[in-house]
């Protein structure tokens, strides 16, 4: 009888043994493979470097070197794993630093990476898996989207496979081959964190989130997909200590593709031009706009002479389709508005007053940075209000004081306890708009303060120096 037993357990021992191996196997078999891919497209990736002038200064996204005592152990260990590349002279008159990564893109030369990466260089070195190096030529580049288009002189390249960011699902695996901390093609893997992400002071471009190990150096090089496609260049990395954390941006193929191409066939990037300022719509606002949820695109500025104005768009206008794209929130629109077809229609539904509304938008040419920068830049006995606030109409002597963009509108000179504190106003402060009603003096805004709905939420909009924006008011019972 015990035999019996033992003879069953040993039975029953050896089946668990067996399913354990079964199921390690195909969890083995479902996990990624990558070692073809990496054969195949890792001799496309290239490390970049460059010589700058010593008096040049360099736009750095990534890393900045530690300042230590020139007799540090430190100094070593840096220089151990980063030889050159954070300053030390060789070549006289210039310093070196190995700033990131590329692909290469036709087989006669065209590399792309980033804007970063190149901006200020005065000699740019390119050096491929089998140490082969070239001198580079920037062909052309482009600030807003972080992309410059390389050329070497050679031929019959290794080159990339061109995919699809659209294609790309969330969650689906995705590899990077680059430089980072210059350890050349380091090939790192993980998945598709979300897509279409915003960053602050990116407008236009909707960054592919990944956690795949990103540091300094692998920015410019190819993100691909199971398919040995490229479907994204490594851009940025959030950290706060200047390595990974597990939060990567790249940016989307098809806007690298285009920018190239565009560098190509005319020497210049145009993108396609709105002329608003805008914000999120919160739920205190959504609510002063009789709104169910918050949703869209708050304008609170047209510029002047731009396609908006012309369309007959104004501040406070709600934008919530582009093109028949519905819009989330508002960092939705720029990226939709600079890959239009300047001088095409767009159309465009707004809620105005409560009421939807189509308008045709031509759009125009997204100006230089300068330009764009003077566009948004583009009587005195003080009220006292219930609201907690004094304002007083605007002089031109207030105007150069305050360093004011605009003579409409009332000044805010002074904040007190009360609802305006509450609401986020500040001394400083031009009101121009009043639950949907435009404040151009100190008349219109006494005027529209006896009718302000008490016990409920306004929208106000004002404008800073930093630009405008609509806050959320509570009127007091």
């Amino acid at each position: 009888m015990h035999a019996l037993i033992k003879t069953k357990r040993l039975y029953i021992a050896a089946i668990s043994a067996v399913m354990l191996l079964l199921s390690l196997d195909l969890q083995a078999r479902s996990l990624p493979e990558f070692t073809q891919l990496v054969e195949k497209y890792s001799p496309a990736v290239v490390n970049i470097s460059t010589k700058q002038k010593k008096s040049s200064t360099k736009f750095r996204r990534e890393f900045n070197m530690p300042d230590m005592p020139e007799n540090s152990p430190f100094n070593d260990l840096f220089k151990h794993f980063f030889g050159d590349q954070f300053g030390d002279d060789f070549d006289e008159g210039y310093r070196g630093q190995s700033l990131g990564s590329g692909f290469v893109i036709s087989d006669d030369g065209y590399i792309l990476t980033n804007y970063h990466v190149v901006n200020g260089a005065d000699e740019i070195l390119v050096r491929f898996s089998g140490r082969k190096e070239y001198i580079a030529e920037v062909v052309g580049s482009d600030k807003e989207s972080d992309v410059a288009l390389l050329k070497i002189e050679a031929d019959n390249l290794p080159v990339v496979k061109i995919g699809s960011a659209n294609d790309m699902k969330v969650g689906e695996w995705v590899l990077a081959i680059g430089s980072p901390f210059g350890f050349d093609h380091t090939v790192t893997a993980g998945i598709v964190s979300a897509k279409g992400r915003s960053l602050p002071n990116e407008n236009y471009v909707p960054f592919i989130q990944t956690d795949v190990a990103i540091n300094p150096g692998n920015s410019g090089g190819p993100l691909f997909n199971l398919d040995g496609e490229v479907i994204g260049i490594n851009s940025q990395i959030y950290s706060r200590t200047g390595g990974f954390m597990g939060l990567s941006f790249a940016i989307p193929i098809e806007m690298a593709m285009n920018v190239a191409d565009q560098i190509k066939d005319k020497g210049r990037v145009s993108r396609g031009w709105l002329g608003v300022l805008i914000q999120d719509v919160t739920r205190e606002l959504a609510d002063s706009f009789d709104m169910d949820h918050p949703r869209g695109a708050l304008v609170a500025r047209v510029l002047p002479d731009s396609p908006s104005e012309k369309a007959g768009m104004q501040a406070g206008d709600i934008i919530l389709e582009y093109n028949g794209q519905e819009l989330v929130n508002s960092s939705m629109l720029p990226p939709l508005v600079g890959a239009s077809r300047v001088d095409e229609p767009a159309k465009v539904v707004i809620l105005r007053s409560g009421k939807r509304k189509t308008l045709e938008v031509d759009i125009g040419e997204l100006p230089e940075e300068e330009e764009r920068a003077r566009r948004t830049s583009a009587k005195a006995k003080p009220e006292k209000t219930a609201l907690g606030l004094t304002a007083v109409d605007i002089t031109e002597t207030m105007t150069e004081q305050y360093q004011l963009e605009t003579d409409k509108g009332v000044l805010v000179t002074k904040v007190d306890s009360g609802p305006a504190r509450v609401a986020g106003i500040r001394e400083g402060d031009v009101i121009q708009m009043i639950n949907n009603e435009h404040i151009n003096d100190l008349g219109a805004f006494k005027a529209q303060m006896k009718e302000l709905p008490k016990g409920q939420t306004v929208a106000i909009l004002v404008q800073r120096r930093s630009g405008p924006m609509f806050l959320a008011l509570r009127v007091p019972e």
